[in-house]
């Protein structure tokens, strides 16, 4: 089991939340306070997952509530850089269409 990371990187118009590790149950409480701390702090928020090697419906769910918090302050959630079991447990939940990148992010990130 891979230790769980966030770090938070904070731009003009938009926040960056770097995650590493496994977004599994033993991390819940900690993802989801992270992803609700960025949401919290800008209406572009930016999830840079290329450094998840697992993702369970604790995740998943840490995703959906943080989509849901950032559409109730009129903001965006968005992923990044899902790659292995991790993109496609996002696109087994259609949360790959739901929290996909504007084109000119993901050609950035």
């Amino acid at each position: 089991m891979a230790s769980f990371e966030a770090r938070t990187v904070a731009e003009p118009g938009r926040v960056t939340l770097f995650l590493t590790g496994d977004c599994d149950l033993t991390a819940r409480d900690r993802l989801t306070a992270a992803l609700l701390d960025a949401v919290s702090r800008s209406r572009a928020v930016f999830v840079d997952v290329s450094a998840v090697g697992f993702l369970d419906s604790t995740g998943v769910h840490a995703l959906v509530t943080a989509h849901h918090a950032a559409q109730g302050r009129g903001g965006r959630l968005y992923v990044l850089n899902a790659g292995g079991p991790v993109a496609a447990v996002l696109e087994l939940t259609g949360l790959d269409a739901l929290l996909k990148a504007p084109a000119e992010e993901r050609r950035h990130a």
